[in-house]
């Protein structure tokens, strides 16, 4: 029976690990749908190369800074052991692990999408995944740097995160914000007086929406499988993932009049934000969080191009940085027992465990991309944002006119 229970604790998060791995097919195809067609190939080859860069990263860095095991250089034997015990579940765990962290730079590369080099890109990749990533992780969900003893010392109780609100999107988010920051807006998108001077409608938004549904499919197995055990898994996480993207969907239908961009976003902004309490709180809970996540996503994304001159092409940073910082706030108060949750959080150590999201991915993606850009300029020069990323880098179109094949 233990050799069952083993088994399937490896099949149950090896089935995680593969539908969150189809999540990145998501991402790829939202910036696909979102970008301008000149720029489609550009964002493919980059969610592809990026997950190739983060599992090398993950694997050999990463991995160890967050939980203390180098599977890379295999010290004192920890790759062996992990090869030949319990059917191989630390292998899976890592995959799984890996799939999340190698979705930072998905989402960051969302937000600076349109002017960015390819190569001083991986580069970023490498660096966030390897240490910025993992750093929070570990102090989260590992319990490095003893804040979570302090924080149980202090509060009762740690910060909760069952999957990711802040280890993930938070920290991607506010990455991505830094990104922006250091590399700035496409050519003509704002005039001298601040304006938005040239609006980008998406290019598809049938592969906008195939983007949408492969993540929120994916999702479910992203939050349930975070568990990370046969034993631990619940039905009430799937319940409030639903429940909080079917908020997520209703708040962006209504607030942003049916835009479509906004509506295959929505489901997304509610499934960030119930990612941290999405163990704890009630279904009517979840479906709060998600209705609050997809209002703010609409207004964020429209109010921080506009007023805050942020030109984030995905919108990532409200969608995964605010909504996310939402969702973890929200776990603290919907996650109480007066409020129909099962309790074991505390606001306050939630609030704390914010900041040091925050401030980690903040300061350490600002410092990543800053380093990148000084030895390899990372924007693109405006000949090569007129031509597109595509012709650029790839030397392509996504969809090559009939003479190209007849030469």
């Amino acid at each position: 029976m233990e050799q069952l229970t083993t088994s399937l604790d490896v099949l149950f998060i090896l089935l995680g690990a593969i539908l969150v791995l189809f999540m990145h097919a998501g991402f790829a195809f939202l910036e696909v749908g979102t970008v301008q067609h000149k720029n489609q190939v550009n964002a493919l080859v980059k969610i592809m190369s990026d997950l190739g860069v983060s599992t090398v990263a993950y694997f050999f860095v990463g991995y160890g800074i967050a939980y203390g095991v180098f599977f890379g250089f295999n010290m004192d034997g920890q790759l062996t052991q992990a090869m030949t015990e319990k059917s191989g579940y630390e292998l899976v765990k890592f995959f799984f692990l890996m799939t999340f962290a190698a979705a930072i730079p998905a989402i960051v590369s969302g937000g600076i999408a349109e002017r960015a080099r390819f190569y001083p890109i991986l580069a970023a990749t490498f660096l966030t995944v390897a240490f910025i990533y993992p750093l929070f992780e570990g102090i989260s969900w590992n319990g490095n740097f003893g804040l979570q003893a302090w924080l149980e010392d202090r509060f009762g109780v740690g910060f909760h995160d069952f999957a990711g609100s802040i280890v993930v999107h938070g920290v991607g988010g506010w990455i991505a914000l830094a990104a922006m920051l250091v590399i700035g807006s496409r050519n003509n998108r704002y005039a001298k007086d601040g304006s938005i001077r040239h609006v980008y409608p998406p290019s598809s938004i049938p592969f906008l929406a195939l983007g949408s549904w492969i993540l929120a499919v994916g999702w479910f197995g992203f939050n349930v499988m975070s568990a990370q055990a046969i034993e631990g898994i619940q039905g009430l996480v799937a319940m409030n993932s639903l429940m909080a993207m079917v908020g997520g969907i209703l708040a962006a239908t209504f607030i942003s009049d049916k835009d479509p961009g906004f509506v295959h976003n929505g489901p997304l902004a509610g499934l960030v934000a119930i990612c941290a309490g999405s163990d704890i709180v009630s279904p009517l809970g979840a479906l709060v969080i998600g209705l609050v996540a997809g209002a703010l996503f609409v207004k964020a994304f429209t109010w921080t191009q506009k007023n805050l001159k942020i030109d984030d092409v995905l919108g990532v940073w409200p969608l995964h940085g605010l909504c996310g910082i939402w969702g973890a706030i929200a776990a603290g108060i919907f996650g109480s027992t007066a409020l129909g949750g099962l309790g074991g959080v505390s606001l306050m150590s939630q609030l704390v465990g914010i900041l040091a999201g925050v401030g980690i991915a903040f300061i350490g993606g600002y410092l990543v991309y800053a380093l990148v850009n000084m030895f390899a300029p990372i924007r693109m020069n405006e000949e090569e944002q007129y031509l597109g990323a595509d012709l650029t880098f790839h030397k392509i179109h996504a969809n090559p006119p009939k003479e190209d094949f007849n030469r």
